[in-house]
């Protein structure tokens, strides 16, 4: 674990690359990944209906007053309404902004492929399946979510960039926000990687990553 605590949040529209960033800062500095989507799908497999991110709130929120959590978080809050809930029992001490192009996001979105049960992310250009078609673990069919295909990718990132501009002005005027732009996550780690050690000490080179 890290000598520090440390409590940060990375955010970005969908397809930037953010869950991916979280698990390299969790594995680099020994914090906790805490993934909005992951306990979004948790609170739905357990009957939590589809109360959407106000389950996630009510599941997550909690773990930030763990003593163990130093702790890094993927994609929350992405409303004002959620940063505000967070701010009335946790501080944060960074938050990291990935600003990609649109047509970037939009070829990313449109070639992703999930495992339903897992959330097991596939692009099909940088990142395909062993066998097309099929989760590498499991074999079981991988599939593309309707909010996937190209015909909604713009109206998803239009959404996003309304509901998170407010969030990302409210960090900025705090300033804790620390913007990263690029087109391809392994030339943006670097950065974020050089970043973090400023803040507490990595447990593994970024070689090591």
């Amino acid at each position: 674990m890290a000598s520090k605590l440390l409590r940060a949040v990375v955010l970005g529209p969908p397809g930037s690359g953010k869950g991916t960033v979280c698990e390299r800062i969790a594995r680099s500095f020994g914090l906790q990944h805490l993934s909005s989507g992951q306990f979004l799908r948790e609170s739905l497999r357990g009957g939590g209906g589809a109360g959407g991110f106000g389950s996630v709130t009510a599941a997550f929120l909690p773990l930030t007053t763990a003593p163990f959590c130093c702790g890094v978080c993927a994609g929350f809050p992405r409303t004002m309404g959620q940063a505000e809930a967070l701010d009335r029992i946790c501080e944060l001490d960074l938050v990291i902004s990935l600003n990609i192009p649109f047509e970037t996001l939009k070829d990313r979105l449109s070639a992703r492929w999930v495992h339903p049960a897992s959330g097991r992310v596939y692009n099909m250009d940088f990142n395909p399946p062993h066998v097309q078609g099929v989760d590498d673990l499991t074999g079981e069919p991988l599939v593309q979510r309707q909010d996937d295909k190209p015909e909604a990718v713009a109206a998803r990132l239009r959404k996003y960039k309304d509901a998170a501009k407010p969030v990302i002005e409210l960090y900025k005027s705090r300033g804790i926000l620390h913007s990263f732009s690029g087109t391809e996550t392994n030339k943006i780690w670097p950065y974020v990687y050089t970043l973090l050690s400023s803040k507490i000490p990595p447990v593994l080179s970024d070689e090591e990553n």
